[in-house]
């Protein structure tokens, strides 16, 4: 039996090598134009660096997965068909899709290339995997709302179906991710199903009564708050034995607008938590959890994962809207000369202060004994942004990918 991957998102260039040297088997990036997703940050991927990013992936022996994944008008089509040949030379692993015209599109082009129906179809039955099959997809992704006892079921009726499905990340408060409250609140400038969300479900509302202009009145539950929409954040690590016993194939982690910092520790503690599972399917996941929890979240829900089909009371972020870390990431560390690592600061740090350090082999404490300018000046801080040499009291020997965070977040009971 193959081990079950684990899947990262790509939103950039250098998160897609620091996911895969964190641990991920698989990455999945997304072109600008066609994917859900659209990033401000790093070396986007576009048509014109798309091959070389596939071709790190490759290089580093793993996977790299191309989302095609809107929901294309009649112009998404034409600009798809004039892109197709730049995005066959690139040799994508696998094309994550859920709109049937661009499937047919994509299948006219590239029919070589396998497919995975995006978890934006819906799929939640054997049925509807079966149809997929017979379309000639070999991955479905399922939607969020289908529970572990019928992803099983699903795998023992379409067994040589590949079953995908998110195990972390932020949620949408529609089904399946199809929203259009975007598209309504911004006058249809920030299509939700064009990689352009505003995330209004994260807003906080007031009610206004209509003979009453002006007058607003907050919206409470049991006096949380008024974020009404705003669904906690999924974690699924405590379940990983139950889905490698449910047959699913691969196990997706959300976020390619998230930072470096989250996708490294995201990815680093999943492959840790997973290959546990694998040496023993009794293995005591709660130091997993307590370092999701050093991450960026809304709280932690499983979703509609282990119930009967209906999502937990407990599982809406009332009070914030707004992902918070248990830890904050300080630097990360590009380089080294003689005792000094060269860092690129994101966060205020000071001299002789605990800190923790992790890679992609390491997570250790230390220490920041001395910082300093490239011309040598001596500082007591380093400041955001700034990139400077820091002497630490203990060697960082993965120092090239390594991260810096506050200690944060040091136990909790779950």
């Amino acid at each position: 039996m193959n081990k079950i991957e684990l899947l990262l998102p790509a939103g950039n260039k250098e998160k897609l090598e620091y996911a895969i040297r964190y641990g991920a088997d698989a990455v999945y990036l997304g072109l600008v134009d066609f994917s859900l997703r659209a990033m401000r940050k790093g070396e986007l991927i576009t048509l014109d660096n798309l091959k070389s990013s596939v071709d790190l992936a490759h290089q580093l022996k793993k996977k790299a997965y191309l989302t095609l994944n809107i929901f294309a008008f009649n112009r998404d089509i034409k600009l798809l068909e004039n892109s197709m040949e730049r995005i066959s030379e690139s040799k994508p692993d696998a094309l994550i899709m859920s709109d049937i015209g661009i499937m047919r599109t994509a299948r006219r082009f590239m029919p070589d290339i396998p497919i995975h129906v995006s978890t934006q179809t819906s799929t939640l039955n054997y049925e509807a995997v079966k149809f997929w099959q017979d379309f000639g997809a070999v991955r479905t992704i399922l939607g969020r709302e289908v529970t572990i006892n019928d992803m099983a079921e699903i795998k023992r009726r379409v067994p040589d179906m590949e079953l995908e499905v998110f195990i972390h990340g932020a949620q949408c408060v529609s089904f399946s991710g199809r929203c259009l409250i975007s598209d309504y609140m911004t006058n249809g400038e920030r299509k939700a199903n064009q990689g352009n969300c505003c995330q209004p479900c994260r807003w906080s509302y007031k009610l206004v009564e209509e003979t009453r202009p002006g007058q607003y009145y907050e919206i409470e539950q049991n006096e949380r708050g008024t974020h009404i929409m705003s669904t906690k954040d999924l974690c699924l690590v405590n379940h990983l034995a139950e889905l490698i016993d449910a047959g699913v194939d691969s196990l997706k982690v959300e976020g390619r607008t998230k930072s470096l910092y989250y996708v490294s520790a995201v990815a680093k503690t999943y492959r840790e938590a997973i290959d546990a599972v694998y040496k023993d399917k009794n293995a005591d996941m709660s130091p997993y959890f307590n370092e999701l929890l050093k991450v960026g979240n809304r709280g932690y829900t499983t979703g509609f994962y282990l119930g009967g089909g209906e999502y937990p009371n407990d599982g809406y972020s009332y009070d914030i809207s707004k992902g918070l870390a248990g830890a904050d990431f300080l630097c990360e560390i590009f380089d080294k000369k003689d005792e000094y690592y060269k860092i690129r600061t994101k966060n205020k740090f000071y001299i002789n202060t605990d800190i923790e350090i992790i890679s992609p082999t390491e997570k250790f404490t230390a220490q920041a004994l001395e910082i300093k300018s490239f011309d040598g000046q001596n500082r007591e801080f380093a400041n955001t942004n700034d990139e400077l040499f820091v002497k630490f009291n203990k060697p960082v020997v993965d120092y090239k990918y390594a991260i810096v965070r506050t200690m944060g977040i040091k136990n909790y009971e779950n």
